[in-house]
């Protein structure tokens, strides 16, 4: 996962590059959302805070979790663990409420709601001037919108000196029920090997898995350079059942903006979901 912005307004609102750290992503959305006398958002510094109108909103929930010290689950423990606590101060629940922000009218850093369009439509009209996505999503953007001029620049960090980023992938595997278990387990194989990647990485403009790819792969474009840059510092958490845990990140975000629980209410509940989920596993 990467930051994509809108250059020609970054431009216009003087901003000579992306930010580089939370901190500086936060001076840049106050900079860059444009509200009017109503307290409507007529344009929004970026598409973070909610949930349902934000293309992988728990994707970039659990980043903020991960950068912030919290693991999240625990496989070792078979348990979920949203509550990592430093020098007496709960890290989940900092992270929690520095997304929930972005969508919070009485902060600063207002800049997102439920009226916005969705993330990615936002971004391609102009009303979103930054948004978290995918290396895949530069096509869509460009067949959605060919004059857009946008650029992608590395994650936010909290410390630009340990960088963490955030993977999504697909893992290949063989069905017990395989008639010819091993013929497949040999083509899964060669699907992962350098001769059998390549003609797909090249097709699909997708960064790659494999190590000694990566400075070959760096070389073939700007854009997918920083997909590639970032892979070896990229990480996610163990999910037994994925759809279920993206509901309870997307019930999480949504608890707090509509104010169904308190931040440390919503935390826990969201923690007891994610152990009801592993022990059914």
């Amino acid at each position: 996962m990467a930051l994509y912005y809108n250059k020609d307004i970054f431009n216009s609102a003087g901003i000579a590059r992306a930010p580089r750290t939370w901190e500086e992503f936060n001076e840049a959305v106050k900079q860059l959302t444009l509200i009017d006398e109503g307290n409507n958002i007529t344009r929004a510094g970026a598409a973070i805070g909610t949930a349902k109108n934000i293309n992988r909103s728990t994707d970039i929930l659990s980043l903020l979790f991960l950068q912030s010290g919290v693991p999240l689950t625990d496989k070792e423990k078979g348990e979920a663990d949203l509550s990592n606590r430093v020098n007496n101060q709960d890290l989940g629940l900092v992270a929690l409420r520095y997304y929930t922000d972005f969508a919070d009218p009485a902060k600063q850093v207002y800049t997102w709601n439920d009226l916005q369009h969705y993330s990615i439509d936002a971004f391609t009209e102009g009303r979103a001037v930054m948004m978290f996505n995918y290396s895949h999503q530069a096509e869509v953007l460009r067949d959605k919108a060919p004059r857009l001029n946008f650029a992608v620049a590395p994650m936010p960090q909290l410390d630009p000196n340990q960088r963490l980023n955030y993977g999504s992938y697909w893992a290949v595997g063989v069905s017990k029920m395989s008639p010819a278990p091993n013929t497949a387990w040999r083509f899964a194989h060669y699907l992962t090997s350098f001769t059998g990647v390549v003609p797909y990485l090249n097709y699909t403009r997708r960064p790659t898995a494999r190590r000694d790819l990566i400075e070959l792969q760096k070389k073939e474009g700007e854009e997918l350079a920083v997909f590639d840059d970032q892979v070896l510092s990229a990480t996610s958490w163990w999910q037994p059942d994925s759809q279920k845990a993206e509901q309870v990140m997307a019930d999480l975000i949504d608890d707090v903006n509509f104010s169904r629980a308190t931040p440390e209410r919503a935390l826990r509940s969201a923690e007891d979901k994610l152990n009801a989920s592993i022990q059914r596993r």
